[in-house]
């Protein structure tokens, strides 16, 4: 009946979603969340293949994660299952596909009935050795998808065990990192101290290059849609403002400003967002706790950092090649506060307590782009009240070094009713470029790609 809750009982096992339970021989078989919903959905599916895509925007919709953290979860659960992949009990793999719940034999039965004995909400007692196999293969050379495995199972055996028997040599100091890593992941995982045991600079090391490969293996894709993104949107305030500048009264521009703008809109937009997103991906996969806070200093350095080189090289073409100063123009400063300001836009229109990436969709997804575009705008508007040179304002400035250039502002200063670049002039372009830069960002760095 719908709306009434419905037990599986498959085998030795029964899942019961309602209270987040797999139970063995009724005994609890503990799985972090993500893989308690995956088999949830491989059972209530099961008279289908789903395709792994699928899997991902039901089973992870709120975060970005690559194709082996699903492999790994099948993993865990055949583990958890006693299923062997080569002979599928429960779980098969469809080739170049993705996974089905092949056991025939499943009864769904009233999830609002009590289940049958206290017995069967007991954590089973987990013998030592399993805790020392699990130990043996996270110290172990193997891949470090294994490695990550065997973390998440002490984890759920516990994890104080396996801390006390770690010592203090470089292998123990990774094993320490990928156990404190993994316990972001998991419901009720130990705590795993660094400092004040044993090489804790090693350890931090460790830690830290596990971060830094998975931003290189999960957060690439998110960077290169964040600054094609950004391009994007720097064409169209591109085009806008060279129709602007065409049609303005008493315009002399000739139709290849409609060609060049938007040209120069996309590489100036590309160049910025390869520094704020590169700062916003890695915000979100090296630091789990603090996110909002960690999104506005990444994206602050980021921006900063492609700021400053931009502008470095600016000025020493056009200073060695022509003898124009360049000095006014946008760098450093004026990167970070564009950084700062998309990252707390993006913090603000997706929390997240845990960390990670996020991945808001539909209109959540346009409502963050909004968000940030307009925290962006903000600060790009007060950054020319104080005198700064975006982009526009910065080919302006050009214009008047060169003569006979066609990209001067009077006309689209006549049409927001100033004789020359004014105040209104300089906060309506400081903010459009701001509010159409975050908002490409921000769309491509949530982009899922189908």
């Amino acid at each position: 009946m719908k709306g009434v809750p419905v037990r599986y009982v498959f085998g030795e096992f029964v899942l019961c979603p309602s209270r987040r339970l797999l139970l063995e021989s009724g005994r609890e078989v503990s799985l972090i969340p993500r893989y308690f919903d995956l088999l949830h959905v491989l059972i209530r599916r099961r008279d289908e293949a789903i395709p792994r895509r699928e899997i991902l925007d039901t089973v992870w919709q709120d975060v970005v994660v690559s194709d082996g953290a699903l492999s790994q979860a099948v993993r865990t659960l055949r583990r958890a299952l006693g299923d062997d992949p080569r002979a599928p009990r429960f779980i098969r793999t469809v080739s170049r596909h993705g996974y089905q719940f092949v056991f025939p034999d499943v009864h769904e039965v009233d999830g609002s009935t009590p289940l049958e004995t206290a017995a069967e909400m007991r954590v089973p007692a987990y013998e030592a050795q399993d805790i020392e196999a699990a130990f043996a293969q996270l110290v172990s050379e193997s891949p470090e998808e294994s490695r990550r495995a065997a973390a998440e199972n002490l984890h759920r055996l516990g994890v104080a065990e396996a801390l006390r028997l770690l010592g203090s040599g470089s292998t123990h100091a990774r094993a320490r990192a990928m156990l404190r890593d993994a316990r972001w992941d998991l419901p009720q995982a130990g705590p795993v101290p660094i400092f004040g045991e044993p090489n804790p600079v090693r350890t931090l090391r460790e830690l830290f290059a596990l971060r830094v490969r998975r931003v290189l293996r999960v957060a690439g894709s998110r960077y290169i849609a964040a600054v094609a993104g950004a391009a994007a949107a720097g064409l169209v305030a591109g085009s806008v403002g060279g129709l602007a500048l065409y049609f303005g009264p008493n315009s002399p521009a000739t139709t290849v400003v409609l060609v060049l703008l938007p040209l120069v809109g996309l590489v100036i937009a590309a160049v910025g967002a390869s520094g704020v997103a590169a700062g916003l991906c890695s915000a979100e996969v090296l630091i789990r706790s603090r996110r909002g806070l960690a999104l506005i200093l990444f994206g602050a350095v980021g921006g900063g950092t492609v700021g400053l080189l931009a502008h470095l090289v600016g000025r020493l073409v056009l200073q060695g090649l022509f003898g124009q100063d360049l000095s006014p123009v946008a760098g450093g400063l004026e990167g970070v506060v564009l950084g700062a300001a998309t990252g707390l836009g993006y913090a603000l229109a997706t929390p997240r307590t845990g960390g990670g990436m996020a991945t808001p969709r539909g209109r959540s997804r346009i409502v963050a782009g909004i968000l940030a575009g307009c925290s962006c705008a903000l600060a790009a508007a007060l950054l020319t009240w104080s005198g700064s040179y975006l982009g526009a304002l910065s080919l302006d400035l050009l214009a008047h070094s060169f003569p006979g250039s066609q990209v001067g502002l009077e006309p689209l200063a006549r049409l927001l009713g100033e004789t020359g670049p004014g105040p209104v002039t300089k906060l309506t372009i400081g903010a459009w470029e701001g509010f159409m830069f975050a908002l490409g960002t921000v769309l491509g760095l949530t982009h899922r790609p189908k």
